[in-house]
């Protein structure tokens, strides 16, 4: 066996010896590698159908489009060739088509469990990407790649274990983003037509009982509703709407392991704050920075990359910074309820479109401080945000639980697959 195939089984095993009734091979000996060809987005967009086309992204199950025709039907493995997405590896079954910027891999034999390789190639293909210039996996690297196979009943039962947490998965994702359409219906009507205090029910809507509206810059609400610029609510403190430090202030020698973290974009997503911290400054840095603290219930939106994430900080978040990436915003919580303007943030037509407008067209690439502090809120009375906000924790409540149940089954899925994939747990046939 020569050195670097032995180098590529302990990458793959992490054992330095083949587990019993497993074999080393090569994807080159065990699959037929092609590749796909150009495909335009013209292509895509004259010649509409119900045959998917594949590229280099990772979105959508890297489809980028429908065409009518295909040049693949069957099961293969593909994989992205170049860019920032090359060596992330997909199961493909049917009829499809993929770009020249996808390898494709059909097995040689019946002894290979294609949705098997997919599992264990999609856990080492990254590691033979070539990051000189353009990330590239190619053909010629990619068939020299080393792998441990079982039997191929022991690969079916294997894929089939994954397979089912990966149902599950999916499932749980449906149900996390029927919750996220649920509430972006919702807001509709609780922020046109709101709560009757009296009655606990939905307004009648302008056209039923226009007596019950009043006509503003955001259109017809409720009255005794107000209308406010976002500044308008902000809690009367030093700071309240902040982003930075910048510059000298925080230089990046100045990050430590450990420490208080400085928050990042991706610690902020949409309604959900991820306390997974990266980035700390020591408790001297943090007093010079003090200003740029952040504070339990903070409404956090992303500013730069990923624009337009927003969520609400936790009552525990302790000491922390904000970045330049964020705004931070800390409201007068006896004019609103931060979820309310969090809520509005991430789903709200009115401020898609006051966003829009301050972009001038173009993609958002920034959020500017006058776009935000100018930014037209509708601000019902306390008691009947108190009441929107009831209905609206009971559906954040159900996706949180959802999204806690998935975070739970990965977990699950990558322990399963160190385990299997690998052989340092046998299955049984």
């Amino acid at each position: 066996m020569s050195d670097i195939r032995r180098k590529n089984l302990k990458d793959v095993s992490q054992f330095n010896e083949i587990p019993i009734g497993w074999g080393e091979v090569t994807i080159e000996e065990i699959c037929d590698l092609g590749r796909g060809r150009v495909i335009s987005q013209d292509e895509v967009k004259n010649n509409l159908g119900a045959y998917p086309v594949y590229s280099s992204q990772t979105q959508n199950n890297g489809q980028m489009g429908m065409i009518d025709t295909y040049d693949f039907d069957g099961e293969y493995v593909t994989w992205t060739t170049d860019g920032e997405n090359a060596g992330t590896v997909f199961y493909r079954i049917g009829k499809f088509n993929c770009t020249n910027v996808c390898g494709t891999l059909k097995a040689k034999s019946e002894n290979v469990n294609l949705k098997f390789l997919s599992y264990q190639l999609g856990q080492v293909a990254k590691r033979y990407v070539s990051y000189i210039g353009n990330p590239k996996l190619m053909n010629g690297v990619m068939g020299k790649v080393g792998l441990i196979l079982p039997t191929v009943e022991q690969q079916k039962k294997i894929a089939k274990i994954l397979s089912t947490v990966d149902d599950l998965i999916t499932r749980t994702q449906s149900l996390i983003d029927k919750y996220t359409s649920i509430k972006q219906g919702m807001m509709a009507d609780l922020f046109s037509r709101g709560i009757d205090t009296a009655t606990g029910q939905l307004r009648p809507g302008f056209e039923e009982a226009p007596e019950l509206y009043k006509e503003t810059e955001l259109g017809w609400v409720p009255k005794g509703w107000e209308v406010q610029p976002l500044e308008k609510l902000l809690v009367n403190v030093s700071t309240p709407m902040r982003s930075g430090p910048f510059g000298s202030a925080l230089l990046k020698h100045e990050l430590v392991e450990e420490g208080i973290p400085l928050l990042g974009i991706d610690n902020i997503f949409v309604e959900h704050f991820e306390n997974n911290f990266r980035r700390f400054v020591t408790s001297q840095k943090f007093n010079e920075l003090s200003r740029y603290a952040v504070r339990p219930k903070d409404v956090v939106i992303t500013i730069m990359g990923t624009v337009g994430r927003c969520c609400v900080l936790p009552e525990n978040i302790g000491a922390a910074l904000s970045s330049k990436h964020l705004w931070t915003m800390t409201f007068d919580q006896e004019k609103v309820i931060p979820d309310l303007i969090c809520w509005q943030l991430n789903y709200a037509p009115w401020v898609k479109a006051a966003l829009h407008r301050e972009s001038q067209g173009a993609v958002m690439d920034a959020i500017q401080s006058k776009a935000l502090r100018t930014l037209l809120l509708p601000v019902p009375p306390m008691a009947e945000q108190e009441k929107i906000n009831a209905i609206y924790s009971t559906v954040n409540t159900k996706q949180s639980a959802q999204r806690q149940y998935k975070q739970k089954l990965e977990v699950q899925k990558k322990g399963l697959m160190q385990d299997l994939l690998t052989g340092k747990v046998p299955v049984p046939v």
